[in-house]
């Protein structure tokens, strides 16, 4: 491979796909206990640290996983079971070193920020990949400290101890990952149940798995508003805009779900998600830099 085609895949090894909102929440952290836009230096190391550590976890885990993706349909043409990077043990040297970069420029920010990069690391590679994907439905919901980790980092790289505020807001995460995870889990509901992989809409009924996506789903969006009502002066009318538009366009394909279970309305709720948490963060961010 020449650079330009070895660079791609290195950075397909990452799932750009998934690190790129984890990073964004991680500014969002940073912006918000700053109230305003940080000393550029720290942002910037505190931004690397996050988008490395995260782009870093995800390189590995895709080595931790490739006999699984090879299983499954949905991500056979993932970069390790196509065979791009040969022998495999380069990717997981590759996410390592990324994620030791992280850890570094963490440390030398302060140990707090520090503490939520590793444990984030850890909850994500060991308690989720390793031990908790295959054993449990409850997978999940083990796992989700880690998408709340790299916003808790950004924030007390400022703040150093983390604050209500913080933990409001990468519980916000935490809330979101659940229905966004079984929503996918329902569609490809097979390529986990041929893999061995016990995720909720797997071992449960349909019935069972789309209530609790739709109850998951109206306690998340119904979380987003916390924040403008514990913290009124400095969380106002454009990120309860933002709550109401987002909330909306999460409960609607949640609701449609329980009135007709279409794994197309799954699909919807899934696909919209993402957007909806890239317009809470987008608002949080907004109010702190106006």
């Amino acid at each position: 491979m020449n650079v330009a085609s070895t660079f791609r895949t290195y950075f397909l090894l990452t799932k750009p796909n998934v690190w790129w909102l984890l990073a964004f929440t991680g500014a969002t952290g940073v912006i918000a206990a700053a109230n305003g836009f940080p000393e550029p230096l720290l942002f910037t190391k505190s931004l690397l640290a996050v988008t490395l550590g995260v782009a870093g976890t995800e390189a590995t885990s895709n080595y931790l996983e490739r006999s699984l993706d090879a299983m499954m349909s949905r991500t056979s043409r993932r970069v390790l079971p196509q065979g791009l990077i040969n022998p495999p043990w380069k990717a997981l040297v590759f996410g390592l070193t990324l994620m030791a970069l992280s850890l570094v420029l963490a440390f030398s920010i302060n140990l707090v920020a520090f503490f939520f990069m590793a444990s984030g690391m850890f909850d994500y590679l060991v308690v989720y990949v390793l031990w908790a994907k295959r054993r449990t439905p409850l997978n999940i919901i083990l796992g989700s400290y880690a998408g709340g980790a790299p916003l808790m980092a950004g924030y007390t790289s400022i703040s150093f101890w983390p604050t209500a505020e913080a933990w409001i807001l990468a519980a916000l995460i935490v809330l979101w990952i659940p229905p966004h995870i079984w929503s996918l889990a329902m569609i490809y509901k097979e390529d986990y149940s041929r893999a061995h992989v016990p995720m909720l809409p797997v071992v449960t009924s349909q019935a069972t798995a789309i209530r609790c996506i739709a109850s998951t789903t109206i306690i998340s969006v119904l979380f987003t508003f916390l924040l403008y009502f514990l913290y009124p002066e400095k969380y106002g009318l454009i990120y309860v805009v933002a709550a109401v538009l987002g909330g909306a366009v999460l409960l609607a394909p949640s609701l449609a779900l329980l009135v007709k279970p279409w794994r197309k309305t799954a699909y919807l709720l899934f696909k919209l998600s993402s957007p909806q948490l890239l317009m809470i963060m987008s608002a949080v961010v907004v109010e702190n830099l106006v």
